[in-house]
């Protein structure tokens, strides 16, 4: 019987060992990323990375273009994606679901015109210049948003933007309008087609500088709190051999992807922790039911 017992032993220590190794050599990876330029563009620019991250792993990396911020915590939730870019809310929303999931790296953030250098941005309400909106002109008016699970394009305004005018969103809008991104959120503004946007500060930086508009175009009309800047994310199932090789490959020689980070309007990459995002994750757990 000791034996059988001592046979089963080595028998199950065997597979684990096996399901672990497995773990560690997959055929593939999947970076998925929530949705902030046009695919083409984010194709492109993606490739310095993804080439770096497949010699570091030793396998192919593939980029997943997602097409909400939900379906993009979806994946990595699911085992789908294996490292993500999310935003910072949907961070928190991923982490609720599988706190296994590890946030390692982030951008830093160059001085805009609406954005302090660092690794943090706000959300803003802006209005055209030309108009005369002030808060009190939006009551009833159409508003932009970009996703429903984005941090500064719908979460944060939701929670914040109430207490400074002491109506819920839709009740202080006429009309919420979810343009799917930021850029497309300011197009929708510039365009005319609503009366103001909650959008992420750096967005408008890089939006104005990539279409030569000046800053005086917009107007900030309101302004959160500082939120830590979007993270990279490890799946909870991910090996941590693997995790480490692509932690290193990330931030340990910043000038390999200099031309990376530059096409995300940044001006590097940094380490961060669950620690980073714990005053979002105490707003949302206050003000967004589990």
């Amino acid at each position: 019987m000791r034996a059988l017992k001592l046979l089963a032993g080595l028998l199950l220590a065997q597979l684990l060992a096996g399901s672990a190794l497995a773990d560690c050599t997959p055929r593939s990876l999947r970076l998925a990323v929530i949705p902030i330029k046009s695919n083409e563009e984010m194709v492109r620019e993606h490739q310095a990375l993804l080439q770096r991250l497949s010699q570091a792993a030793g396998v192919p990396v593939e980029l997943v273009i997602a097409a909400s911020y939900e379906a993009v915590v979806d994946a990595v939730v699911s085992g789908g994606a294996d490292i993500a870019r999310l935003g910072p809310a949907s961070y928190v929303l991923a982490h609720r679901r599988d706190p296994g999931i590890e946030p390692f790296a982030t951008f830093t953030l160059s001085a805009g015109p609406f954005t302090p250098a660092g690794s943090h941005y706000h959300s803003l309400l802006l209005a055209r210049s030309d108009t005369s909106a002030d808060l009190d002109a939006l009551r009833g008016k159409r508003v932009a948003l970009s996703d429903p699970a984005s941090t500064s394009g719908s979460l944060v305004p939701s929670v914040e933007f109430p207490s400074e005018v002491g109506t819920p969103l839709p009740q202080f809008f006429g009309s919420l309008v979810y343009a799917g991104t930021h850029d497309k959120a300011l197009e929708a503004l510039l365009d005319g087609r609503v009366e103001a946007a909650f959008v992420a500060s750096e967005r408008v930086d890089a939006y104005l500088a990539r279409h030569a508009l000046a800053p005086a175009t917009l107007k900030v009309l309101w302004r959160s709190r500082p939120i830590q800047y979007d993270p990279y994310v490890f799946s909870a199932s991910l090996c941590p051999a693997l995790k480490q090789r692509i932690r290193q490959a990330m931030l340990d020689d910043p000038e390999a992807l200099t031309g990376f980070v530059a096409s995300q309007d940044a001006s590097g990459l940094v380490p961060v922790s669950q620690a980073d995002y714990d005053p979002l994750q105490k707003m949302m757990d206050a003000a967004l039911p589990r």
